[in-house]
């Protein structure tokens, strides 16, 4: 049994919502109201990107938290609260039938608490922890919710300033067990969807389990209700299951929640659905094993074990944009910036809160962040809530390596694991169908592909609107792994492998055109649509940019591992010969070799730009190219910023490369004013998780960036970022970077060298610069140019550039 801490508690609840534990990070970060989240309920007439039904007030007003496991979304009512739960592997047919989140549980707290005052409801990023706080009857009550990650439990925490005045009902509901539910999926075929499910009550505690026949899945959470004090009554009348508890001093709610989906690799090889999970299989044991490890220990160490784990993530970086912290409600600060078009505190809040959803969206030994990250209440998720390959599921993770979080990419390197098999399967049979004069009996001689749809249970193959190049897009993230940690075990075990065979692939696309030059055929840029219907083409910029982008890649990976394969000098020829990027007669990059103005093929206005893609987050397009460079910023003047919330994000990304800092801030400004909902969440809309996670990688690489075998300072600093400072954003070579900046001009740099080796760094007027090891002593410097020097550095030492 959970021992109590009685009202000691409450006064340590101030405490810790006032002052973080991390004592290296000053400023807190609070995404806070005055008011409950509304809870209007779901509305059935409404379908949005093919999910429903819709809830505006839990997209657009409640507060996230989440552990990579599961996620909760928490309105802080007064009245009733509720907490919506989401599990990541509880999954339905999906509006495609072929998997998607659904909404787990919905679980209600009744308190009948009317006439309030001095109502407060926030997340602190600092310690990963939601809050509520108001005055009724003369007293004060106070809520603390959090997610742990190595517990695997959502914890909640009622208490008072005055004992015995705990009193409430707890019921859960399992949403959407209507029967059988027929979706019209893209191709026009139905898929049923038939869920099941119970609910017990015993004297502490509520069951939820069921089944879901899509995949056989079976699914069950549990909800421990821990007082100390008072009186607990079970109701289980008139079909009504329920627990009330009366008079206590505290309360403890303790949810774990579990299916029986487990990653591997069988999952995605069967084709069937209903023998992709084990039916035999339930999830009571494991679930009752975390509710009875959780319930032996206190509340203070349940949390305790939360912050050490969450701010040993959150806490490695540090950015302030602006001196002043904002005392608005973060619902003013949206509304209002909405007229005062910019408002530095707010941008960086913003970022923060990209890094709390990160770590909350993606741990070790889950799945990965998907379309909607940890959370749906959803009956069919938008989309599906799936991993995207044609930017949105590289878009999630593009700032979890310079914002210095690299093990959140740890999920997605253990999806790709389990479904590469499958993927060497679909490559061979993209092969054998599209070019079966080199075909190879053996898979492994013809590489593995990945399209753009993919989920839990199933990956798709290019083609439909976008090509091959969509495994290299999608292996640009193994290698930027590699840049930034250097780890070369993790190169030869899993990135050259990556790579090796998503090179394998691509080389069997290339057929021989005009002029020695080889061409991907059957090509697309992706989504882009041509007299009404997907264009094909053949060496679209996208597909032959990232078939560079990957022999580039695989050739450095070969260098370091001092490999020498008769593949690889194949490689070293076949990549001379790509002539990726052209420019056209409106001074554009062309999306599409036959192109000659801007915008005669396709919509001149679309979401992607695909034919960027080389320039960020690839590196082909660079500033050894100018030419090229210039012509990028043509097609973003073109292509304009009214677009979708992810769209936005590439494009503030893109612009920062270009060096085009107003640009950036433009954009991420237009983001914030037109695609950011009061709660923080951004939408596409609706709520996509990777608009937020892809302007929180552009707001660090408006500040630092590495891709050019340097690290330039400040490469796209705006204007209204006149005044500032960071820790802990990473550059490629495993370096750790903290900056000031006053007018504009750098102040103050320090790197920290976590493996060693030469370290170059990029700023005007640099080679006046003298750096400084830890015991003060002076390190020899190599002036490369009066903008670039380089000097050597040791392994886990601090070198500091005095300007």
């Amino acid at each position: 049994m959970l021992k109590s801490l009685p009202l000691l508690f409450f006064l340590l609840f101030f405490s810790l919502n006032a002052v973080s534990q991390n004592a290296k990070n000053n400023r807190i970060y609070e995404v806070w109201d005055s008011q409950p989240a509304p809870n209007r309920g779901k509305d059935y007439s409404v379908t949005v990107a093919r999910g429903f039904p819709f809830d505006r007030d839990w997209e657009t007003y409640s507060y996230p938290i989440g552990n990579g496991y599961m996620g909760a979304n928490i309105f802080g009512r007064t009245d009733t609260e509720r907490i919506q739960i989401t599990e990541k592997t509880l999954t339905n047919g999906a509006p495609y039938g072929t998997g998607g989140m659904t909404n787990f549980a919905e679980i209600f707290l009744q308190f009948n608490h009317y006439n309030i005052s001095n109502y407060k409801r926030s997340i602190n990023l600092n310690d990963g922890t939601a809050y509520v706080s108001y005055d009724h009857k003369d007293v004060t009550y106070t809520r603390e919710y959090f997610a742990s990650y190595p517990d695997n439990i959502i914890a909640i925490r009622l208490s008072a300033n005055k004992s015995s005045k705990i009193s409430l009902t707890v019921r859960a509901e399992i949403p959407y067990l209507r029967g059988k539910d027929e979706l019209n999926n893209s191709r026009g075929t139905i898929t049923k969807i038939a869920k099941s499910g119970k609910i017990n009550t015993s004297e502490n505690q509520i069951t939820l389990s069921g089944s879901i026949p899509s995949f056989s899945l079976n699914y069950e959470g549990q909800i421990k209700i821990i007082n100390d004090g008072g009186q607990l009554l079970s109701n289980s009348e008139n079909g009504t299951k329920d627990i009330s508890i009366v008079d206590a001093n505290t309360v403890t709610i303790l949810i774990a929640t579990s299916t029986n989906y487990k990653l591997n690799k069988n999952i995605f090889l069967q084709d069937s659905t209903q023998l992709k999970l084990d039916p035999k299989v339930f999830p009571h044991d494991k679930v009752s094993k975390i509710i009875k490890e959780a319930s032996s220990k206190t509340y203070q160490e349940l949390k305790e074990t939360h912050l050490k784990d969450y701010q040993n993530l959150f806490s490695r970086v540090q950015l302030k944009l602006t001196k002043n912290q904002s005392t608005e409600t973060t619902s003013s600060l949206v509304e209002n910036y909405k007229d005062n078009a910019t408002n530095p505190y707010l941008e960086e809040l913003m970022f923060h809160f990209g890094r709390y959803l990160l770590i909350a969206s993606s741990r070790k030994g889950t799945l990965p962040c998907g379309l909607q990250g940890t959370w749906s209440q959803y009956h069919v998720t938008p989309w599906s809530g799936g991993y995207w390959h044609n930017i949105n599921i590289q878009m999630n993770y593009w700032g979890a390596f310079n914002a210095n979080l690299a093990e959140t990419f740890l999920p997605y390197e253990q999806y790709f694991e389990a479904y590469l098999p499958k993927a060497f399967e679909n490559g061979s049979t993209y092969i054998k169908t599209y070019y079966p004069e080199k075909f190879n009996e053996n898979p492994h001689k013809n590489g593995w592909c990945i399209g753009t749809g993919a989920n839990a249970y199933s990956i798709g193959v290019p083609g439909g609107h976008s090509g091959p190049g969509t495994g290299g897009f999608t292996t640009k993230l193994f290698w930027d792994r590699f840049e930034y940690t250097q780890d070369t075990t993790y190169l030869k075990n899993i990135a050259y492998p990556a790579l090796l065979g998503m090179s394998t692939f691509l080389s069997k696309t290339l057929e021989p055109k005009q002029e020695g030059i080889l061409l991907v055929d059957r090509s697309f840029s992706p989504e882009q649509i041509h007299n009404g219907k997907y264009y094909e083409t053949k060496g679209s910029t996208f597909d032959q940019g990232f078939v560079w982008e990957t022999y580039n890649d695989l050739l450095k990976s070969a260098k370091i591992l001092d490999l020498n394969t008769t593949f690889l000098n194949r490689v070293k020829k076949q990549i001379k010969k790509l002539d990726p990027i052209l420019i056209g007669e409106s001074g554009q990059i062309k999306e599409f070799r036959e192109e000659k103005t801007y915008g005669e093929i396709g919509d001149p206005k679309h979401r992607h730009i695909s034919h960027l893609c080389t320039i960020f987050p690839g590196t082909l397009i660079n500033s050894n190219h100018p030419d090229w460079m210039k012509a990028a910023s043509t097609v973003l003047n073109y292509r304009g910023n009214e677009t979708t919330g992810w769209a936005m994000a590439h494009r503030m990304n893109i612009y920062a490369r270009t060096k085009e800092a107003e640009k950036a801030h433009d954009v991420y400004s237009k983001f914030l004013r037109e695609r950011t909902n009061p709660n923080l969440w951004t939408k596409h809309p609706p709520f996509q998780i990777d608009g937020n996670l892809g302007t929180m990688a552009g707001v660090a690489e408006m500040l630092i960036q590495s891709h050019e075998g340097l690290i330039e300072l400040l490469p796209a600093l705006p204007k209204a970022w006149k005044n500032g400072s960071f820790k802990g954003l990473m550059a490629r070579g495993n370096f750790e970077i903290d900056l000031k900046w006053t007018n504009g001009e750098v102040t103050y740099t320090s790197v920290l060298s976590k493996i060693g080796g030469t370290c170059r760094v990029k700023y005007k007027n640099i080679n006046r610069v003298k750096i400084k090891d830890k015991s003060g002593k002076i390190v020899p410097i190599k002036q490369l140019s009066d903008d670039v020097i380089s000097f050597n550095t040791k392994a886990l030492s601090k070198y500091i550039i005095n300007f």
